[in-house]
């Protein structure tokens, strides 16, 4: 029986389109300097609607980076996917797959919505102008697995490919999933995951989360931890990650931003906030075990942050729970209050900053958050100098996942 150690999981190129940044660069500096982009929603259709304020990608064009052939078969979520993971393979050195190492890459992203603004355009046609009017890619563009497939066909990539439908947490089960593809001996997997949101058919369909925030002023519709905490406010976006075998990577000299070390979720009912307590902190004990990590290792978490007192009060304990004392002194940071939360992409967006942060050796802030009300050490007004190696990124869906995952500094550089 072989006794060969599985290759490290390394992260080697990130890709990022977020309402405060469309690229990592200046995804980490707006995140670094605590900027907040939350706004009045501008989307056509949606301004009779009560959910007022969200983040918004503006000034993004997808056919910068994506040829047109792609774009007319796609909805918004997919070109910001196909986008990122433009920027992710030009970050990580590689790129499309020739016929000799074309099943040596694999694709795998997370999705909470689909692609309702491709779906209700079409279905307006319908209805409005009769079946002959519909095009051919409403049967696929709305579908969950869109971005993987656009993904793999436009880059050649023919290796384990698959789409997780797990609640916002799947952003984290995205990225344990390519770990382990990469482990079990595939070269690399691009993954990832972007959500459109905020088209007037997507919008209604979130109208009924009660964690929604129908807050007005953008200055305070986000407010997580604190007493005036309302919920959470919905945006747009995501990030890609290129994950690859840590030593075939080093061998084509490619710069190891990160490693995946640990990852764990669990489910505890929707809506649910006390039992999460419970559920997140049995993830973060499962993700410290597979990363071999002692609970004072992990020098900043980024938290699920939802913005719901309850929910709150529940991470805040969870985070106790699991680091014990040190769950008391840890910075820990949510970055996402100044963009909003983009449901599976979330988690990705946390995780980039958090592989950022670790190069960069400062802690970003919370936006708009400076009364807390739980006993954290929450980075709020300003970023924080700091020496990191290691950092534990938290997600819970409003359906009852909850994950996180443990990512270590690649430790041979600074950027």
């Amino acid at each position: 029986m072989s006794t060969q150690r599985p290759p490290n999981a390394a992260i080697t190129g990130i890709g990022v389109i977020a309402p405060n940044g469309l690229r990592a660069d200046a995804y980490w500096k707006s995140v670094r300097e605590g900027l907040s982009v939350l706004d009045g929603i501008t989307r056509e259709g949606c301004g009779h609607l009560p959910l007022r304020v969200a983040g918004e990608v503006r000034a993004f064009d997808a056919a910068d980076l994506i040829e047109e052939r792609f774009l007319v078969q796609t909805d918004r979520f997919s070109h910001f996917a196909m986008a990122a993971t433009v920027l992710a393979l030009d970050d990580a050195g590689l790129g499309a797959a020739g016929p000799e190492d074309a099943y040596d890459v694999g694709v795998v992203t997370a999705a909470g919505s689909g692609g309702g603004e491709f779906g209700q355009r079409e279905l307006q046609k319908l209805w409005g102008q009769g079946s002959k009017f519909v095009g051919p890619y409403q049967s696929i563009a709305w579908f969950y697995a869109a971005s993987t497939g656009q993904i793999s066909i436009r880059g050649g990539f023919k290796g384990p490919c698959g789409v997780v439908a797990s609640d916002e947490a799947g952003g984290l089960d995205a990225v344990a999933h390519a770990a382990r593809g990469v482990r079990r001996g595939t070269r690399a997997m691009v993954v990832g995951a972007a959500e459109a949101p905020l088209a007037p058919y997507s919008m209604v369909c979130q109208l009924g989360y009660p964690e929604l925030s129908t807050v007005e002023d953008p200055r305070r519709a986000y407010r997580p931890f604190t007493e005036g905490a309302s919920g959470f406010v919905p945006a747009e976006g995501g990030a890609m990650l290129v994950v690859e075998d840590e030593r075939r990577a080093r061998e084509r000299g490619a710069e190891i931003r990160a490693i995946v070390a640990g990852h764990a979720a669990t489910f505890t009912g929707a809506s649910r906030w006390e039992r999460s307590r419970e559920g997140l902190a049995h993830a973060i004990r499962g993700a410290l075990d597979e990363a071999g990590c002692a609970p004072e290792e992990i020098d900043v978490v980024f938290a699920d942050a939802l913005g719901v007192p309850a929910a709150d009060r529940a991470e805040a304990l969870a985070i106790a729970d699991a680091l014990g004392a040190h769950g008391t002194r840890v910075p820990v940071t949510a970055p996402k209050t100044g963009i909003g939360r983009a449901y599976c992409g979330a988690p990705l967006l946390d995780t980039a900053a958090a592989v950022l942060a670790m190069e960069h050796g400062q802690i970003p802030p919370t936006p708009n958050v400076f009364d807390v009300c739980h006993d954290l050490d929450l980075v709020t007004s300003d970023a924080r100098p700091a020496e990191l190696r290691t950092a534990l990124v938290l997600s819970r869906g409003l359906m009852g996942s909850n994950a996180a995952l443990v990512v270590r500094s690649g430790g041979d550089h600074a950027r």
